[in-house]
């Protein structure tokens, strides 16, 4: 590999480890509006923060396809990573776009989704092998849903559903829905139904994925112990 090649690997790199950081910066931020209820709206830090994160991440897009091997699969498959890196709240701040309170509600979770791609993806890169890299992924991307779950639920169940007496046990209502086991918690408000209704979508899609990988294990040490 030339110098340049070098180079282009060090600093794809440092733009996936730099994701990642902002990632997990985004969701505490989001975290800490929640759990305290403040209007991410009128905090000035977070409203400025999540911009630049939202300029970095479209950056980081058009620089990993400007060096993409194959652009138009790049493009294939992460036009939703770009959608989602648009700074949809500065753009309702800035142009005091009328919204109601419901469509506002689900508009600041988008970076919640943005977020979880990109963990998604920079785990992805961490694994060689495509079958980890893709179970990496979803484990990833299912535990973002439980957590993101929980917090929206958190955030439409307090005060009107008396089950919810804080948010350990939303957290323990989105674990027992994303794994199909049940609880005996029961979402009141639209919000809460919908979010019940992802998050067992979410644990019907991803664990069997863990019967896969397991049977690749199993079948890549038979091989093995056979060869």
């Amino acid at each position: 590999m030339n110098s340049h090649g070098r180079f282009v690997k060090a600093s794809l790199g440092a733009m996936r480890s730099t994701v990642f950081i902002l990632s997990a910066l985004l969701i505490a931020f989001i975290s800490y509006d929640t759990f305290t209820g403040r209007d991410f709206l009128h905090n000035a830090t977070y409203m400025r923060f999540q911009l630049w994160v939202c300029v970095f991440f479209i950056f980081d897009f058009f620089y990993e396809l400007a060096f993409a091997d194959n652009r138009h699969a790049y493009l294939r498959h992460r036009w939703l990573y770009l959608l989602l890196s648009v700074p949809y709240l500065n753009i309702v701040a800035l142009y005091h776009l009328p919204l109601n309170p419901s469509e506002l509600y689900w508009l600041r979770f988008i970076p919640l989704g943005r977020a979880t791609m990109a963990l998604a993806i920079v785990v992805g890169y961490i694994s060689r092998n495509r079958i980890t890299s893709l179970l990496a992924s979803y484990i990833m991307i299912l535990l973002a849903f439980v957590y993101f779950g929980s917090i929206i639920f958190f955030n439409a169940e307090r005060g009107v559903n008396p089950s919810v007496d804080g948010y350990w046990s939303s957290l323990w209502w989105a674990c027992m829905d994303a794994t199909t086991i049940g609880c005996d918690i029961q979402p009141v408000t639209v919000a809460g139904k919908i979010v019940s209704a992802v998050l067992a979508c979410m644990g019907v899609l991803v664990f069997p994925l863990f019967t896969v990988y397991v049977t690749s294990l199993v079948r890549r040490y038979s091989n093995s112990y056979n060869g």
